[in-house]
């Protein structure tokens, strides 16, 4: 017998189940209900956005075994930003995304320098994404690289 997805039924199969649960939730914690150990997403899109945060918050040769895993964020942090270097962190970003989350669309990317009065450079990354088996429904993530 064949299931009809509706748009309130939730995309994927395991979303609507609420005794699944699909990867582990940061910051890493305990947990406090049935899920395991460790606190869980509950949804698809809540384990791409933690993907998308553990992606962008590794240094490229981080990772033992996994020398290209990662992004190159860290270097351009005490560069000058001019439009050269934004493009330059923009092909970064989907470059690492092509190889690593070839799943993620990305529909908007927004990466700007924070203005501040000290001696930190602050960049600022906004990435608008979808996921390809569902590419009507988008969310955000903003990570904040301080140096």
């Amino acid at each position: 017998m064949a299931i009809r997805i509706t748009p309130d039924s939730g995309s994927f199969i395991q979303d609507r189940d609420a005794n699944t649960f699909i990867g582990i939730d940061l910051p890493v914690r305990k947990s406090t209900g049935v899920e395991g150990y460790f606190a869980s997403t509950t949804s698809t899109i809540e384990a791409v956005k933690i993907d998308i945060l553990n992606l962008l918050n590794t240094r490229v040769g981080e990772r033992y075994m996994q020398p290209t895993l990662g992004v190159q964020l860290h270097k351009f942090l005490f560069e000058q930003i001019t439009i050269g270097i934004i493009d330059e962190i923009k092909m970064s970003i989907s470059d690492s995304f092509k190889q690593w989350l070839p799943y993620v669309i990305i529909n908007n990317l927004i990466v700007q320098e924070e203005e501040t009065t000290g001696l930190t450079n602050v960049l600022i990354i906004k990435i608008n994404f979808s996921i390809s088996q569902d590419p009507l429904t988008r969310e955000t993530v903003e990570v904040e690289l301080t140096a």
